[in-house]
């Protein structure tokens, strides 16, 4: 298969490079604050430019808590909730099957059940029934004798189902956070802080951080009436429920800022000393790594952060809703028992490595369809379809495409077809990811004739569309981005905070960033530009999924890793040098802890770049005819040679037969006391080629095949011609 796939323009772009800082600042503010010269810049750059700015920052002083009571219809949602409470009513909690609605779930529950409330939850399977309300599921619920359905992250676009539980005699309370339609659910409360009469100063809530809102506005409620301030019942449900809070809010990608960091600060030093027994238990289980089942050893205490719930704990808690039945995850959270949070947990971990190996085979299979059937030099938005597909694997799918390919993403899965039969009304669930500059949300709503149903955010949504509407839709997306996204957003544009040297690089330093945490959207984790080092060791990890160097730069030397990048996609030697964008781990071993970095992206140094092509020019002139000084060492002598040699038959006889110039260059060089020179190295391959000594094929432009003559007799290569022609072009003296 010929590669299709269009390699997009990854721009680096420096934060500091956009702020102006008057001479002397950054130094004063570092002084003051008593902070490392790197940190201060990294805050001054964040918005942070005084003191007492750091200081309310780092304290996370600089947000408070806003009163649930701004939220437009809280009071109504309080008032239908609490009648359904002290009434015994019949309530469901209809939630989401992803980490945002499960948590959502599971604290509205724990909530009301301690209420003594007579309530359940209703998640809706992903596979069978898709994402948000139905009509069959509000008949269901009708005849089990429900009166009053709750829903979490979800039902901002249900205004049909509402009418239709509406008319069953259900009263719904709406929470949710997702994007609002013009016209609203005609439910009892609808409560979202994106309402465009809702005066709620932070917009940028999780599902669970809006009904986080609403209990608290019902305990608040409660409490005043028996005499109790309204920051009493925030700071009881604050240390009751942060800890879900925070995992939902994390989990669903939301900006940390604003109350958003403070839920979420409070929520991990909560998590940290759960008494929760099913978050005690999936915890464990994600330290342990993909141990075997049944496996038992030692595990180490994770540090619980943003970036463990969002890498360690979320896609396990998702993994549930995506494979099997949401209502695993929220049992989990529920859990009364250890043995019971351990069986769950357990459970959970291996549903998720089956994630994985679902996740990378529809990968692969979408990778090669775009690559075969797409003009990715035209298209915009890439629409795959298939009926196959595992609806609730797409979504993350749609993720790794767009981030591959650096355009808007669609997945649809028509996975209830029959085999070999498909028909025009069969119905296909999406989900997509947008890029900057493209609003997903309203890229479909400019598609909504064409669609059955649909709802999300800017960059993520999921939709339904019939199959014969799929073509139409396809085209009408791409007009829509044709016109709305600019050509210079096609490029992938990579933050990084700003640049600093190797030199700097310390635990101290890492150590020090850990005091700007939690770190997550808006508040994202440090990341540094690192130029010209020198690529000193290559080392595969994990069977060749994930690399490890040795990078150096003037008299330091650190380990860089590279996950999710195998040999083949790093176009470098060792010996090569490199600039690196990444982050700033600490590593802990044997209870030794050392500073590593963690590449998000590599790009071959300019200056080694100009130092290949100054080569490349030499050796041009060189080879035209052009005199050389002895002291340049261009004419190669036997050892060189030999040295050469050794080297092609040793990788020769373990498979390996291309080489890029640099490759070799590298191998030949590797412990070698006296190094050759590129190009020695280029008039040793053509005096192979011309003695047959062995073959030497430039398959592309710096790039050689060789075949290696095993029996071939021994040859003088002072015979060749080509080495006299050089020799006669050297100044003596």
């Amino acid at each position: 298969m010929e590669e299709n796939k269009i390699k997009r323009e990854k721009i680096w772009v420096l934060r500091e490079e956009k702020i102006a800082s008057p001479p002397g600042e950054v130094t004063a503010l570092a002084n003051e604050a008593g902070l490392s010269a790197i940190c201060a810049r990294l805050l001054y750059c964040r918005g942070y430019r005084t003191k007492e700015a750091v200081e309310r920052f780092l304290r996370c002083e600089d947000t408070m808590f806003h009163s649930p009571f701004l939220l437009r219809d809280v009071e109504k949602a309080v008032a239908r909730i609490r009648r359904a409470v002290e009434t015994h009513e019949r309530i469901v909690i209809y939630g989401d099957y992803d980490v945002d609605g499960v948590t959502s779930v599971s604290l509205l529950y724990l909530y009301l059940t301690g209420l003594g409330a007579t309530v359940s939850y209703y998640i809706p399977s992903r596979s069978q029934e898709g994402y948000g309300l139905s009509a069959a599921a509000i008949d269901r619920l009708a005849e089990d004798g429900v009166t009053c359905i709750i829903t979490v992250d979800t039902g901002i676009t249900a205004n049909a189902e509402v009418e239709y539980a509406k008319a069953l005699g259900i009263d719904m309370v709406i929470t949710d956070h997702h994007e609002c339609r013009e016209i609203l659910p005609d439910a009892v409360a609808v409560v979202n802080p994106h309402r465009p009469d809702c005066p709620y100063p932070f917009k940028e809530l999780a599902g669970v951080g809006v009904i986080f809102k609403v209990v608290t506005a019902y305990e608040c409620t409660v409490g005043m009436e028996r005499g109790e301030q309204e920051i009493d019942g925030v700071r009881r449900m604050a240390k009751e429920y942060a800890d879900l809070v925070a995992i939902g809010t994390i989990a669903d990608v939301m900006p940390i800022t604003d109350e958003n960091r403070l839920i979420v600060t409070l929520g991990l030093r909560y998590i940290a000393e759960t008494k929760r027994v099913g978050l005690k238990a999936l915890i464990e289980e994600a330290s342990a790594g993909n141990r075997a089942a049944g496996e038992s050893r030692p595990v180490k205490k994770k540090k619980i952060t943003s970036s463990f719930i969002g890498f360690g704990l979320a896609p396990r808690i998702n993994a549930a809703g995506r494979m099997s039945e949401a209502s695993h995850a929220v049992e989990l959270l529920l859990a009364q028992t250890p043995e019971q949070a351990n069986h769950l947990a357990a459970e959970l971990c291996e549903i998720n490595r089956q994630r994985q190996i679902e996740e990378n085979r529809i990968a692969e299979q979408v990778y090669r369809r775009i690559d075969e059937e797409f003009d990715l030099e035209h298209t915009k938005v890439l629409v795959v379809e298939d009926d196959s597909w595992r609806q609730g694997i797409i979504g993350i799918v749609a993720s790794r495409v767009t981030e591959r390919y650096g355009l808007p993403s669609i997945l649809i899965s028509f996975d209830h077809a029959e085999e070999g039969f498909s028909s025009p009304d069969d119905q296909g669930k999406g989900s997509g990811r947008s890029i900057k500059g493209m609003n997903l949300f309203e890229a479909l709503t400019a598609c909504e004739d064409l669609l059955v149903k649909f709802g999300g955010h800017e960059l993520a949504a999921g939709l339904t569309v019939t199959r014969d509407k799929l073509d139409a839709f396809r085209a009408r997306i791409n007009t829509y981005a044709e016109q709305h996204l600019p050509s210079e957003g096609l490029s992938v544009h990579l933050e990084a905070d700003c640049e600093i040297k190797l030199s700097e690089v310390n635990l101290p330093l890492a150590e020090e960033l850990t005091l700007l945490e939690p770190f997550g959207v808006s508040n994202p984790t440090p990341q540094f530009v690192l130029r010209d080092l020198r690529v000193d060791r290559i080392t595969e990890l994990g069977g060749g999924k994930h690399l490890k160097l040795l990078v150096s730069g003037g008299d330091v030397s650190l380990f860089a890793l590279l996950f999710s990048t195998p040999r083949s996609r790093f176009d470098f030697a060792e010996g090569d040098r490199v600039d690196l964008l990444c982050t700033l781990d600490i590593n802990e071993f044997r209870d030794v802890k050392s500073v590593q970095l963690i590449v998000q992206d590599f790009k071959s140094s300019a200056s080694f770049d100009a130092e290949w092509e100054s080569l490349g020019r030499r050796y041009r002139e060189v080879r035209a005819g052009a005199p050389f000084d002895a002291d340049e060492n261009f004419v190669p002598e036997r050892p060189d040679f030999a040295q050469v040699y050794t080297v092609l038959r040793r990788e020769f006889r373990a498979g390996r037969d291309v080489f890029t110039e640099r490759e070799l260059l590298s191998l030949v060089n590797a412990g070698a006391q006296h190094p050759i020179n590129y190009v020695q190295l280029k008039y040793i391959l053509e005096v192979f080629h011309e003695l047959l000594i062995c073959g030497v094929e430039e398959c592309a432009p710096g790039t050689y095949r060789f075949d290696i003559y095993f029996n071939a007799s021994r040859t003088n290569i002072e015979k060749s011609s080509i080495l006299k022609k050089l020799k006669s072009q050297c100044r003596k003296g």
